[in-house]
Parts: structure tokens; C-alpha cells; sequence
């Protein structure tokens, strides 16, 4: 059994750009959120803008 868990520590040591691109993809989405929340808070009529006063 110990020779499973010396091969498991040594896997986890070389995971190369395993934890960038977790962190790029993490980051991606975050950005996609808030450029999604700012282009839709645009698009959103409160009532209360001076455009329909004829």
C-alpha cells in the first residue's frame, strides 16, 4: 500500500499546466459574466429615460 501513495505524491507533483488553465478558465468565465452583465445592463428600460417623452 505504500507504494501506491508514493506513486500518487509523485503524480500530483508534475500536473504541469494543469492548475493554469483551471485558473484561465475560472478567469475566462468570471469575465464572460461581467461582460454579459454589462452589455445586458444596457439594454434594460427602468421607465424613467427621457427617449418616449413626445
Amino acid at each position: 500500500m505504500p507504494d501506491v501513495v508514493t506513486v500518487l505524491a509523485a503524480a500530483s507533483d508534475h500536473q504541469g499546466l494543469g492548475s493554469l488553465l483551471r485558473i484561465l478558465l475560472l478567469g475566462s468565465m468570471v469575465g464572460a459574466a461581467l461582460l454579459a452583465w454589462l452589455l445586458l445592463r444596457g439594454y434594460r428600460s427602468n421607465g424613467d429615460d427621457d427617449s418616449n417623452n413626445d
